[in-house]
């Protein structure tokens, strides 16, 4: 993970991706560079737009969260009518009470 936060370090400091400069990174941070890693690392970003690519998990992102968000306030708003079935409930009883 250390090594794709690296790549992102310097992509936001608008910097080269390459491996001389993700290695000075991990080094700054006092991580062991595994070489092989590295190569990969930046193998597998060749051509790759970073900026396109956050958009789209930015986007997917937003895609997962939002049927949660939706369920969550589904569920806020049927316990709101329960808590608010109760109390219908306890003010009859109150009532009662006072006839009773």
């Amino acid at each position: 993970m250390e090594y794709i936060y690296a790549a992102m370090l310097l992509h936001k400091a608008q910097k080269k991706i390459d491996e001389a400069s993700v290695k000075k990174v991990l080094e700054a941070a006092d991580i062991k560079v595994d070489e092989a890693r590295l190569k990969a690392l930046i193998a597998a970003l060749d051509g790759v737009d970073i900026d396109k690519a956050i958009e789209k998990q930015a986007i997917m992102a937003a895609s997962v969260a939002a049927p949660a968000v939706v369920a969550k306030e589904e569920k806020h708003d049927e316990k709101k009518k329960e808590d608010d079935h109760k109390s219908e409930e306890q003010a009859a009883a109150g009532l009662g009470a006072l006839f009773g």
